[in-house]
């Protein structure tokens, strides 16, 4: 595992109507909902680790504190980075952003957690 401060993941998105808020049941209003911007976060900070991982682990979500500053309406097109910024064993921190055609859309950080997949799959399963 060669897991260090300052890797960086990116994910991109063109706002189709299935990732708005009208879609999702909140709010009516036909722009990128704040669920869809999390999960392209949490998806780019995935992608800036997973490439440095054991064989056989993951990252999977625990925290999230972000802000969903602009709305972003259908058609636009988002990318979120993530930057590692603490590692502390297993949990991995990331500062966070969103940014549209028009500028920053959302930041904050996001946690995450090392788990082997397998380990991990088998205790969701006796749940």
């Amino acid at each position: 595992m060669s897991l260090a401060i300052g890797l960086r993941g990116e994910a991109t998105l063109i706002v189709s109507e299935r990732e708005t808020a009208a879609a999702l049941g909140a709010g009516g209003v036909h722009v990128l909902a704040t669920p869809m911007m999390i999960n392209l976060m949490e998806n780019a900070a995935w992608r800036a680790v997973q490439s440095q991982l054991a064989e056989g682990d993951t990252t999977v979500g625990m925290v999230v504190n972000v802000r969903h500053l602009a709305a972003t309406p259908v058609g636009g097109h988002v990318t979120a980075t993530a930057e590692l910024v603490e590692i502390d064993g297993r949990r991995l921190v990331f500062q966070v952003s969103a940014h549209d055609d028009s500028g920053l859309i959302g930041d904050g950080t996001h946690e995450r957690v090392i788990v082997h997949l397998a380990r991990f799959l088998e205790r969701v399963s006796k749940r």
